[in-house]
């Protein structure tokens, strides 16, 4: 049995201890991340599915958090992401006014309603925001980009 002795000095000066940091693993994560935020960012915008009309207007710039009252294509309608009965609607409207009463401008209220509403039933809601003193109400669409696509340059 032969018994072997330390490495010899010969072997081990070939090579010196690696002392740079290997980011591959964490640019691999990274990446990762990135991806699955990248996939999960749209999904966490609205909460009510609605089917919005498309138009070719710009969108708004905007400063606070506006109110979002939604209208689903059976007719229901939400404030943010909780549904209010056509009972509740002038309550929840009021507590929205109450809250911002301190505040020099009137609250931002985005209106969103499905493309396939009775436009009554649109109108009904607008009444009660309008009857609540919620008069800065923007109409919310989708972009289209088929008319867009579509139109001479020149126009």
């Amino acid at each position: 049995m032969a018994m072997s002795g330390p490495p010899s000095g010969r072997r081990g000066r070939g090579r010196a201890p690696m002392a740079d940091i290997n980011v591959t693993p964490l640019v691999d994560v990274m990446l990762v991340l990135l991806i699955i935020f990248m996939v999960t960012a749209p999904l966490l915008v609205t909460g009510v599915p609605v089917n919005l009309p498309e138009t070719r207007a710009k969108g708004l710039d905007q400063d606070a958090k506006p109110t979002v009252v939604s209208i689903d294509r059976d007719g229901g309608t939400y404030i943010d992401d909780a549904q209010v009965s056509d009972t509740d609607l002038p309550d929840r409207l009021a507590e929205i006014v109450s809250a911002n009463a301190g505040k020099p401008e009137a609250p931002q209220i985005f209106l969103r309603a499905d493309k396939g509403l009775d436009y009554g039933r649109v109108m009904r809601v607008m009444a009660e925001l309008n009857r609540a003193g919620l008069n800065k109400v923007s109409l919310v669409s989708s972009p289209d980009d088929a008319d867009s696509a579509s139109a001479p340059a020149g126009q």
